[in-house]
Order: structure tokens, then C-alpha cells, then sequence
């Protein structure tokens, strides 16, 4: 999945609280950090909690997560985005697209039992994922929104991309390629998306350079230098 819209995205955070391992068992042992802040962004914050939702919500859908800083970034991006959509009043998906969304992943598995069952090992409620959904539907439609119209595709766009990319990939695997013809718009939009994703790489950092960003780092344990 691309990344813009994987976010888109990226994606996406709604606070449960994490307690993995034993509980205490004296009063002597220190208590389990359930959460804690992992960025404050211009007076907001991110949670640990949001970055492991995010990581559930990651091995849901591809069966593994990225590591801790990428998610953190990931969620600081999303912040990002949501913030100028809101700013821009950028309507919300529509429910019946969010319900479909769910729906389709829930389709993947063998049968609803087993849908659950992987929900319940990764601590992500039915809810959360309806949740962690219209944010990815309503992050990758506004940075759509925003850059679609500036990224033009000539034709020799779509042809080198056959010819130097595509092509060779599909003999590789020992296919061969259709024509040009019958491929030409999925070209384009495949590099569409690229060119939004490169046009929202550029502004994440130029936007992120302006805003106050403190990554907290985790506490130190007691006794460690």
C-alpha cells in the first residue's frame, strides 16, 4: 500500500492502555508504566499507547509493524495533516464507506471467529479499527485534495515507467507484460500517487521544521546509568 495513503494513512491513535507482563507481586517491585508521552507537538501530545495501536492496526493488516521511530514519525505526520484538514473544515468520510472499509478487512480472514480472535491477541477493539479507518480515509483524501492537481503525467511518463519499470519486473517474475494500451491509466495513476506521496514527503519537512516537536524519551530504569 502506498504510503500517502497508508497514513495513511499514517494513520492514528486512540488511547488504550497497554500492561503487558505479571503484576507486582510486593509492594517492593515498581509499578508498570501503562502509558506514557512519547512527543509533545505546539502544546499537544502522542501517547505510547497511540504508537502501539498504530502498530496493532500495522500487523493487522500486513502482519507486521514498523519499528517504534518509524510509527512515532508516522503519528507526528498524521498530526500534521489533521491538523490543517480540520483547519480547512476538509469533510469527513461518510459512514457507509468507513462500515464497507471495516467490512473488507474483516473479509480477509477465514471466518469471524478468527477475525476476533486476532483482534483480541493485538488489543484492538472492533471500535478502534473503525476509528484508526476514518482517520487513514480522511488523511489520504485531504493530502489527495491538496496535491492531486499540481502533479501532471505526460505520456512519456507512462511509457518509460512500461519500459523501464514495469516490463521488467513482470518478466522477471517470468510474465509477460500486456500491452501498453490496456495498462495506460493504472500507469497514471500509479505515478500520480507517486507524485502526491513526493509532494507530501517535501511538505512534511518543511512543515515539521516549523513547528515546536519534542520527542520525549523513555524513562530510564531505576538503576541503570
Amino acid at each position: 500500500m502506498r504510503r500517502a495513503l497508508r497514513m495513511l494513512l499514517v494513520l492514528l491513535a486512540a488511547g488504550w492502555l497497554w500492561a503487558g507482563g505479571a503484576p507486582a507481586s510486593s509492594a517492593a517491585q515498581a509499578p508498570e508504566t501503562v502509558d506514557r508521552i512519547v512527543a509533545r507537538i505546539e502544546g499537544d501530545i502522542l501517547l505510547l499507547s497511540e504508537v502501539r495501536e498504530l502498530a496493532a492496526y500495522q500487523q493487522l493488516l500486513d502482519g507486521r509493524a514498523q519499528p517504534e521511530d518509524q510509527l512515532l514519525r508516522a503519528l507526528i505526520e498524521q498530526w500534521v495533516v489533521r491538523s490543517e484538514a480540520q483547519a480547512a473544515q476538509f469533510p469527513p468520510p461518510a459512514a457507509a464507506e468507513i462500515d464497507a472499509e471495516a467490512a473488507r478487512i474483516q473479509s480477509r480472514f477465514p471466518s469471524p471467529q478468527a477475525y476476533r480472535e486476532r483482534l483480541a491477541v493485538l488489543q484492538l477493539s472492533p471500535q478502534s479499527l473503525r476509528r484508526m479507518v476514518e482517520r487513514q480515509f480522511y488523511l489520504a483524501r485531504y493530502l489527495d485534495y491538496k496535491f492531486r492537481p499540481a502533479v501532471q503525467v505526460e505520456e512519456e511518463d507512462i511509457s518509460r515507467y512500461y519500459q523501464e519499470e514495469l516490463a521488467p519486473a513482470l518478466r522477471t517474475k517470468g510474465q509477460t507484460p500486456p500491452p501498453l494500451d490496456d495498462l495506460r491509466e493504472q500507469i497514471r495513476e500509479v505515478l500520480v500517487q507517486r507524485g502526491i506521496n513526493e509532494r507530501a514527503d517535501t511538505w512534511f519537512e518543511e512543515t515539521k521544521s516549523r513547528l515546536q516537536i519534542e520527542i520525549v524519551p523513555a524513562p530510564r530504569a531505576e538503576g541503570r546509568p
